[in-house]
C-alpha cells in the first residue's frame, strides 16, 4: 500500500480537503451552537465524520460503478459543488441550505453537512480521480486531527485569530477552492474527451 505514497500528492490533497472541510471557517458556527446550549461533542464529530468520509471514499467507488457513472464524470459534477461551495466562502452567501433534523448540534449541523457534507465526498471520489488513495487515506487522517484540535479549542482559536481573521482566512481558502475547482473540471473534462475520441 505505502509503496504509491507520494509526499507531495499527500501535500496537495491535505491542503484541497483543508479548504472544503474549512473547519476555521466553521468556528464561527460552533461558538453560536454552544452560546445556544447545544452540545458540540469534539471527539464524536471528529470519529463520526472520519468513518462517514472514510466509508464513503471506499464504497462511493461501488455505488458509482451501480449507476454506471465513472470517475472522470464524478469528478467533473463535483468540480461544481466545489465551485459553488468556494462561491458561498467568498461571497458571504448560503447556497447549501441545511434542513437536516436539529436535535443535537454534533450530528447535525456540524458532522453532516459541515464536516462530512457534500462538497467533502464528492471532493474525495474527485480526488481519488487523480492521486493514489494511501496518499489521500493519511490526508484526510491528518485533517481529522486538526478538526478535533480545532472543535475543542474553538473559543481559544477565535480569541487568537480574531473575527477579522478568520474571515480573512475563510476568504483566502475559498479562492484556493475556485481554483481547485477550475482544475478538477478542465483535467476531467478533457479526459471524458479523450475517452469519446477513442471510442
Amino acid at each position: 500500500m505505502f509503496e504509491s505514497f507520494d509526499f507531495q500528492q499527500m501535500i496537495s490533497a491535505f491542503i484541497v480537503l483543508f479548504a472544503v472541510i474549512d473547519i476555521i471557517g466553521s468556528i464561527p458556527i460552533i461558538i453560536n451552537l454552544k452560546e445556544k446550549g447545544k452540545d458540540v461533542n469534539a471527539t464524536k464529530a471528529t470519529v463520526i465524520s472520519f468513518l462517514l468520509m472514510i466509508g464513503f471514499f471506499y464504497a462511493g467507488d461501488v455505488l458509482l460503478r451501480l449507476f454506471h457513472v465513472d470517475i472522470e464524470s464524478f469528478a467533473v459534477a463535483g468540480s461544481f459543488v466545489i465551485f459553488l461551495l468556494s462561491l458561498e466562502m467568498i461571497l458571504d452567501i448560503e447556497i447549501f441550505k441545511n434542513q437536516g433534523p436539529i436535535k443535537e448540534a454534533t450530528l447535525v449541523p456540524l458532522v453532516f453537512p459541515l464536516l462530512a457534507g457534500a462538497g467533502s465526498f464528492t471532493t474525495l471520489l474527485s480526488l481519488r480521480a487523480e492521486y493514489a488513495s494511501v496518499n489521500i487515506v493519511i490526508a484526510l487522517i491528518l485533517n481529522m486531527i486538526w478538526v478535533y484540535f480545532v472543535v475543542r479549542m474553538t473559543a481559544r482559536i477565535e480569541r487568537f485569530f480574531g473575527k477579522g481573521g478568520i474571515y480573512i482566512v475563510r476568504k483566502f481558502f475559498g479562492i484556493i477552492l475556485l481554483a481547485i475547482s477550475v482544475r478538477l473540471f478542465t483535467v476531467n473534462i478533457n479526459l471524458l474527451i479523450e475517452a469519446l475520441q477513442g471510442h
